[in-house]
């Protein structure tokens, strides 16, 4: 599991919604009768987790609102890969405890990855929730709400070893109606010593390939142009093979990695694929040669690194070095040339030297990504480096060694935005400029964001964008005739 798990496709533009607490909502339907209100913290596994939970409580007779004042429900969908995380759920759910001086019979719930770690202290200590309900518990939320009016506090937190919820159609929560997530894979079975997610989203399971298929199909249909298949390490994907190689069943055939990017872009050309997360030990060539087979299938990976020196990822049991992720690097270049790549750095792991530092910066110039996440480690309960090393670099180290992180990438990342100003990019038109209703932007296959303007064209259409300027993560220009 990496750090991001992670981010969602658009990761610029949703996350520091999703780390806020983004509130999500449906149309409601002539028999729904309850209100129910659902903010996403975290990584986008939570949000496209939240899009599960609205289509089981939609069955149950409640529409999603904006308006947290007149919900019935009030569900907070959680993160706990870092503890300012887990401040943000705390203080707003101190802020509902006062809401429900008021209003007696509103029920305020926690789910995913904080809920079996803290349910103690939530529901018994600070009183602060009526239920508190893990990721594989969902399809119980319904009779839980029932016991919570029957007078009960309500709690499951058990993992499952075979929930992928397959056949559930996510109601879809996105603003745009153009780009969606589809989940297929849950849990992780990388032990990496800083993340605690294995322990909160149980093991690794891989689901139908027919069943993500047909959701493509149907997103496309509805007018969705784009996907995001989701996993916490989507390179282990498998289906019908089990842990040991071993064929489950002979007359169905084995689906990797490589072969679902492939019956995905199958499903249209004009329906983009991304994906999210990859991990270094297991990413192969099958996947980079089926991503240069489909022209479909973006130009983007986000390759999580953590750290440039290998024994600092032997301490995080990350399961490769550094030579090993440089040419997994070397390959992705020379395999799609011009891909955009992109990483997590962790800043002042456990015993990080400052010479062990510097491999992670020189690491960096050689990679020269695109965009990164940047984090200082963040020491989190139950992990196995809480228990096995000691949180000894200093804070204010931590923080000069992040700063160094993040100059450096700011560099980086202007220097590939320049790289592209002069090119004419393939865009997928999500919608109308936050600055100017007179412009439009989309993305490119390399997932950086394009402005240009408005014209005729809508959200949905495909436009060619000639890029006459850029910031560190915005290109604009003006649209073209396709070369």
């Amino acid at each position: 599991m990496n750090d991001s798990s992670h981010r969602p496709q658009h990761a610029d533009a949703l996350l520091s919604e999703e780390l806020q607490g983004a509130p999500t909502v449906v149309p409601a339907q002539p028999t729904h009768t309850k209100k129910l209100y659902l903010e996403s913290y975290g990584c986008q596994m939570n949000f496209s987790d939240s899009e599960i939970v609205a289509s089981i409580l939609d069955g149950a007779g409640y529409a999603t609102t904006r308006n947290e004042e007149e919900a019935d429900l009030i569900l907070l969908n959680t993160c706990a890969i870092r503890d300012n995380a887990e401040q943000r759920v705390l203080k707003r759910l101190t802020q509902f405890k006062q809401a429900k001086r008021n209003r007696p019979k509103l029920v305020v719930g926690v789910l995913g990855c904080m809920a079996e770690r803290l349910r103690e202290n939530l529901l018994e200590q600070q009183k602060l929730v009526d239920l508190v309900v893990g990721p594989d518990a969902y399809r119980d939320l319904p009779n839980l709400v029932e016991q919570v009016h029957g007078g009960q506090k309500a709690v499951n937190v058990l993992l499952s070893r075979e929930e992928t919820y397959a056949e559930i159609s996510p109601v879809r929560l996105d603003a745009n109606g153009i780009t969606a997530f589809i989940s297929i894979m849950r849990g992780c079975d990388n032990m990496c010593s800083f993340c605690v997610v294995p322990f909160t989203r149980g093991r690794e399971r891989s689901r139908d390939p027919q069943s993500i298929v047909r959701e493509a199909k149907e997103l496309f249909e509805q007018g969705y142009r784009e996907v995001t298949l989701l996993g916490q390490n989507v390179d282990s994907y498998k289906w019908n093979i089990d842990n040991k190689g071993q064929i489950k069943n002979a007359d169905e055939p084995v689906v990797r990695f490589a072969e679902l990017l492939e019956l995905v872009a199958s499903v249209h050309p004009d329906l983009r694929v991304r994906f999210s997360t990859s991990h270094p030990k297991d990413m192969t060539d099958d996947v980079l040669h089926a991503m240069a087979r489909h022209e479909n299938i973006c130009k983007y990976i986000h390759l999580p690194v953590q750290s440039g020196n290998s024994d600092v990822l032997k301490r995080m049991n990350r399961g490769y070095t550094r030579e090993w992720y440089l040419d997994r690097i070397a390959a992705i270049r020379r395999i799609l040339p011009g891909c955009s790549i992109s990483t997590d750095v962790i800043a002042g792991f456990c015993g990080e030297t400052e010479a062990e530092h510097q491999d992670t910066l020189s690491l960096m110039r050689e990679v020269k990504y695109d965009m990164a996440y940047m984090f200082k480690y963040s020491e989190r309960p139950r992990t196995l480096a809480e228990r096995k090393f000691e949180d000894d670099v200093p804070e204010e180290v931590k923080g000069r060694r992040l700063r160094e992180i993040i100059e450096l990438q700011g560099e980086h990342s202007l220097a590939g935005a320049e790289r592209l100003v002069g090119q004419v990019h393939k865009v997928l038109i999500e919608g109308v400029s936050k600055k100017s209703e007179e412009e439009l932007f989309g993305r490119t296959t390399h997932n950086t964001i394009a402005v240009f303007p408005r014209g005729e064209h809508r959200a949905g259409e495909y436009v060619h964008v000639h890029a006459t300027d850029r910031s560190s993560v915005t290109l604009r220009g003006t649209v073209v005739p396709a070369p």
